[in-house]
């Protein structure tokens, strides 16, 4: 049987979502502890990845097992293996060709900014004390539907086969001393949202414009984007699957 698995996870203490060599991760992490829940060598197939030190609300993945008769006990038992920065919230039965990454049909992220110091907020906010003008960056979101193709927002030598994403939302929106970044598409590039935010806020601190905006875009060159911002405020917050895929 297939099933998926809802996780969330302060991403400060990992490399990302993905196993690699040398380099602790969440994928490795939640595969140990489900490979000793489940008395077998267990995989998970993520939603997608995350970079080193991107934090996630909602991450689904996929993996398959024989018919699980107490769901809550057997998330009670992983999240009790787990560190205690990553927690399983749902477990759910889901058809058996279902795929947490293939059938995915959007992402959401959010791009967390404070202007104001916050020790218990330093971890998860990028701080920013230089004021911002925040209808410019919005005005500059605007622009990203204008295009699908996002080359220039992308790392480089990531071996995708093409840089298209559909951008079916962008938007800043303040609440007190909060700035909030929230991005929607069908897909996102390797460092796409981050490189988006860092070329954004060069945007509101008046160091370039929306002409340069869409010059950069028309590039297709990563050199031509600004810096990114930095990881530790990023989340992914949601993943969206079509109607036959209950979660």
């Amino acid at each position: 049987m297939r099933y998926f698995i809802d996780i969330a996870y302060n991403g400060k203490n990992y490399h990302g979502w993905q196993i690699q060599p040398d380099a602790i991760s969440v994928q490795e992490e939640l595969e140990a502890a489900m490979s000793t829940i489940f008395q077998e060598k267990m995989k998970v197939v993520g939603a997608g990845r995350t970079d080193t030190g991107v934090h996630a609300r909602q991450l689904y993945a996929h993996f398959d097992s024989d018919e699980i008769l107490d769901v809550k006990e057997r998330m009670f038992r992983i999240n009790a293996l787990l560190p205690k920065d990553i927690s399983v919230k749902k477990l759910i039965q889901v058809p058996e060709d279902a795929h947490a990454r293939f059938d995915a049909v959007a992402r959401e992220y959010e791009y967390l900014i404070t202007t104001v110091k916050d020790p218990f907020q330093l971890d998860f906010m990028h701080l920013i004390y230089r004021p911002l003008d925040v209808d410019l960056m919005n005005e500059a979101a605007k622009v990203l539907f204008e295009y699908n193709d996002f080359q220039c927002f992308s790392k480089n030598k990531t071996g995708v086969k093409t840089y298209h994403c559909v951008i079916k939302k962008a938007e800043w929106t303040q609440v007190g001393s909060q700035l909030v970044f929230t991005i929607v598409a069908d897909r996102f590039l390797r460092n796409m949202v981050r490189a988006i935010v860092g070329t954004l806020l060069e945007i509101g601190l008046g160091k370039i414009n929306l002409e340069d905006f869409h010059r950069i875009i028309q590039s297709k060159d990563r050199g031509e984007a600004k810096t990114s911002a930095p990881a530790h405020g990023l989340y992914l917050t949601k993943v969206s699957y079509p109607a036959h895929i209950k979660l």
